[in-house]
């Protein structure tokens, strides 16, 4: 039971709120580097950053500018970064078999970055839309898309990030049962210590147009993916969600999009004390770099606010693109 404070004027919350000293002392939540995992677009080439006119600010980097970007972020604190690849359209196929590649550009990603920046944890994504022709995050039939028979591919996607030198792998899938398969094999192949952080709680939100925009799935989705992705009026079934990828083997689970489904965060967190993630997806971003940009806003403060309302709904952490410029103001560096 909240203790119940004094009456006016001996209580006076204001107190507490004088000085910048006084609020630091009293401040319930905190920001830090170590929160951040930083979300990378990747492309062939070298010396390449290519602009992404939906997400102002962030680029498609060649793999050489990638291993330059995972030496930044450990300069900043910034402990995970996550790849997603723009794959060649010549590459994307219906049985997306680019996806398990040993050579695909993801995999050779992984294997530059911890070669040069061995203590960053590399993050990958378990999902078939950035190899599919047809841009779902599953393998499609007649216009439906097929859950066990993506399970499968999923796992030997799954199985090359994990030989490649990944740290933990990210199935944003959504198909069920993925995360008990994908455990399973990665014990089987000797690969225990590879983490999962389970997309859990995944939406069928329209926030996740820009970042389809970054890895060329725009154009191709046929359809919406309201069919394996959650319905955004259910938060209980979110829980189901969770419970269920716990129960199959995932070490940290993710609620995605991030700032509109923070009642969500706060139910998992309280619901199962798991570490709980969410992802900042690239609609939130772009709304607040495009509102600052236009200067409707002061941007780093927003920001700064967007990311500190994840860590008061209980996130353990936060995948963002605001992730380098966060850190360097948190080390009190201009932006």
């Amino acid at each position: 039971m909240q203790p119940v404070p004094a009456p006016y004027p001996h209580g006076r919350p204001r107190r507490t709120r004088r000085t910048a000293a006084l609020r630091a002392l009293t401040q319930e939540v905190s920001l830090s580097a170590g929160d951040l995992i930083w979300p990378i677009f990747l492309r062939e080439g070298t010396n390449l950053r290519e602009p992404i006119a939906s997400m102002p600010g962030v680029d498609r980097l060649s793999l050489d500018l990638v291993v330059e970007a995972a030496k930044m972020a450990q300069g900043l604190g910034i402990p995970a970064i996550c790849l997603f690849p723009y794959t060649d359209p010549v590459l994307k196929t219906e049985d997306c078999r680019e996806a398990w590649n040993p050579e695909n550009l993801t995999n050779r990603a992984i294997r530059a970055i911890k070669a040069a920046v061995p203590d960053i944890a590399v993050m990958t994504d378990v999902a078939l839309d950035p190899y599919n022709s047809l841009g779902h995050d599953g393998l499609v039939q007649g216009g439906v898309i097929l859950n066990d028979e993506s399970v499968a591919a999923l796992v030997r996607m799954a199985l090359v990030q994990a030989e490649a030198g990944a740290d933990i792998l990210g199935p944003s899938d959504m198909m069920d049962g993925r995360i008990g398969a994908i455990r399973a094999a990665l014990e089987k192949a000797g690969h225990k210590d590879v983490a999962i952080l389970s997309y859990s709680a995944k939406y069928a939100s329209a926030f996740y147009g820009p970042f389809r925009d970054a890895v060329g799935a725009s154009g191709a989705l046929k359809g919406d993916k309201k069919t394996y992705q959650m319905n955004p009026a259910n938060s209980d079934e979110a829980l189901r969600m969770v419970a269920r990828d716990l129960a199959e083997g995932a070490d940290m689970v993710m609620i995605k999009p991030g700032m509109l489904y923070l009642d969500i965060c706060r139910r998992v967190k309280d619901a199962f004390g798991a570490p709980t993630f969410a992802y900042q997806v690239s609609g939130e971003y772009a709304m607040i770099k495009g509102a600052a940009l236009q200067g409707w806003i002061d941007g780093d403060k927003a920001m700064m606010e967007s990311l500190l309302a994840f860590k008061r709904a209980g996130c353990d952490g936060i995948l963002t693109y605001f992730a380098p410029q966060a850190a360097r103001l948190l080390q009190g560096h201009k932006t």
